[in-house]
Order: C-alpha cells, then sequence, then structure tokens
C-alpha cells in the first residue's frame, strides 16, 4: 500500500501513512487512530499506522521502541504496546529526524531514556521540514519539542556505533554515514537477526535525500551499499521506514541498485547539458525494478535530482 507521507507537519487524525478501518465514517469525523501489530518474532513487533513503522522489542527490564510516529500518535502508539505486554517502555531509539518518527516522543513519561545518533539530536533540536516535502500553508509547524519545553528530546547519543543490553536483550546501534540525513540510525537485534533500517530503505520507490537534514544524493548508495553489506552477515529480516510487509537482505541490494540508476541518471543528464529539470521530468522507474513505485511525487524527483546536480562535480 503506497502511503503518501508529509513529514513532520502531519496533525493528529490525519490520513496520511494511516491504516484506516474498513468502515466507513461518519461525515465531519476524522478516521479512528488505529495502530496495526505484527509479530516478527516472540518479542519482537512491528506496529503500524500512524507515521513510520514502529519496533517493539520486548526485553527482561522492560520495552525498547524504535520511532514513535506523528504528533498524537504516541498515546495510541503507547496503549497498544500495553495491550502486548505489562512491562514499562524504558528505551525509546529514533531512527532520523523526521516528524513522523520523532514526534510522539513526548506522549511518553519522562523517564524513558531517548537515544539518536548525535547529528540527529541537532537536526531535531531545529526540526527542519524535509527537502522535496509539500508543506502545509502557513510553513511548517512550531518545533514540537520546543512547544513541549524540551520534552521528548533525546538524552543520550552516540556516534558511530553504541550497544545496549546484553545477551538476548541485547540491540546494537550503527551509523554507517549520510544517506536519507546525515543521522540515520541502523538498529540490529542481533539474536533474532532483525534490522530495522527506517527510511534509508522505507518503501520501493524513490527515496527522500533530505538536503535539509543533512541528507545527500550521490553518496546514498553507497552508505546503502555499507549497510547491505552489514546486513548479508548479520541479518535475515528487516523493518523499513514505510513498507507494510518486511523484507530481506537481497532487497536491500536490490534497492541499492535501484538509488544508483537513479543517481547515475541524473548524473549522466547533467554531463549532456540538460537541466535538473528537464532530467527529472524525463526519469521513469525503470522496468526491470517490478513492484517499484511506477510514479513517483514529481516534487520528491525534482528535490533529488537537483541535490545530485549541486553535488556533481
Amino acid at each position: 500500500m503506497k502511503r503518501l507521507m508529509v513529514l513532520g507537519v502531519l496533525v493528529a487524525g490525519g490520513a496520511a501513512s494511516l491504516t484506516v478501518a474498513a468502515f466507513q465514517q461518519p461525515a465531519g469525523q476524522p478516521a479512528p487512530m488505529v495502530v496495526e501489530v505484527e509479530k516478527i518474532k516472540d518479542n519482537l513487533y512491528v506496529l503500524k499506522g500512524g507515521g513510520g513503522n514502529s519496533a517493539v522489542f520486548i526485553t527482561t527490564a522492560g520495552v525498547v521502541v524504535v520511532d514513535t510516529k506523528n504528533p498524537g500518535w504516541g498515546a495510541p502508539l503507547l496503549a497498544k504496546i500495553k495491550t502486548i505486554t505489562d512491562k514499562p517502555v524504558t528505551t525509546i531509539i529514533n531512527t532520523h529526524t523526521h516528524g513522523d518518527h520523532v514526534s510522539g516522543n513526548v506522549e511518553f513519561p519522562a523517564t524513558v531514556d531517548i537515544i539518536v545518533q548525535e547529528h540527529t539530536k541537532t537536526n531535531m533540536m531545529a526540526m527542519r521540514p524535509a527537502a522535496g516535502v509539500a508543506q502545509p500553508a502557513g510553513g511548517p509547524p512550531p518545533n514540537i519539542f520546543q512547544q513541549n519545553g524540551g520534552k521528548g528530546m533525546p538524552k543520550r547519543t552516540f556516534k558511530d556505533r553504541l550497544t545496549i543490553g546484553q545477551g538476548a536483550d541485547q540491540v546494537d546501534l550503527y551509523y554507517f554515514g549520510r544517506a536519507h540525513t546525515n543521522g540515520d540510525t541502523v538498529v540490529l537485534f542481533p539474536a533474532l537477526r532483525v534490522m530495522h533500517i527506517a527510511d534509508m530503505f522505507p518503501t520501493r520507490g524513490l527515496p527522500i535525500m533530505d538536503s535539509n537534514n543533512g541528507g545527500t544524493g550521490v553518496g546514498y548508495a553507497d552508505t546503502l551499499a555499507k549497510v547491505s553489506a552489514f546486513a548479508d552477515k548479520n541479518a535475515d529480516v528487516i523493518v523499513n521506514g514505510h513498507n507494510d510487509k518486511t523484507t530481506t537482505p537481497a532487497d536491500l541490494h536490490q534497492f541499492r541498485d535501484f538509488v544508483s540508476d537513479f543517481v547515475r541518471t541524473i548524473q549522466d543528464g547533467k554531463k549532456a547539458g540538460m537541466t535538473a529539470e528537464q532530467v527529472a521530468a524525463a526519469w521513469k522507474t525503470p522496468a526491470k525494478y517490478p513492484g517499484y513505485e511506477a510514479m513517483p511525487i514529481a516534487t520528491r524527483v525534482l528535490a533529488d535530482a537537483q541535490l545530485i546536480f549541486s553535488e556533481t562535480k
């Protein structure tokens, strides 16, 4: 199911990235805030709806949550977690700065430990809108963390790698370099061989290369190559930022090739004397990627193309 995201700007009750119940709502009433649960392993779940896919990992000490969705979705997410386990949430890991992955932080207890890559903390302090994503009339909303007196901001950061827990409860955090943003965290549950890659590989389609938050076009595929090599050795299952279903390391290889082909096409267009607008208008998803988004959002294609132009000398 294709999900239309407006990163960091959706209000509670919005329809993007939302799994809507299969019945008609009375006129004027918002769709219900439904969080769906998919069990991956005995103690690992993916909770969907209301923003980026959240992972819920149940340890002996408590619950580790990866990403907390759009504004207003923290409470429904926490309520759904309580139907899975009576253990408290002890830790939140945010994979990157975008509002559909971090905004729910403010609705969790202040005692929860929040961990991010160091660049992501800097980005969360500013909460800049994502490049190439349409903003609502009047511009982006106020910084949700500033609105809440700093609640929900990270308490801990890491640079390249951090391990929390041990044995069956171990969670490893890795930073492989710039891609979607300059602070994308890969979360590995080593005992389960499951990896949450979030919006570095959001869906089978063109990713947002968010230059406003340190993302890169030219370097995106190179970072994916590092993550892909790591996944080959350490993971069997990949949780994506917005895919309905989990993917595999083989799918990640294909996505890396897809991004690489896109970057090469844009660069070839520049070398041929075309403008970024001309190359973006002519680009279509190659037929060799079946199941991929056929017609990406035009503003995203153009923003990605313009970034690649600026990075290509």
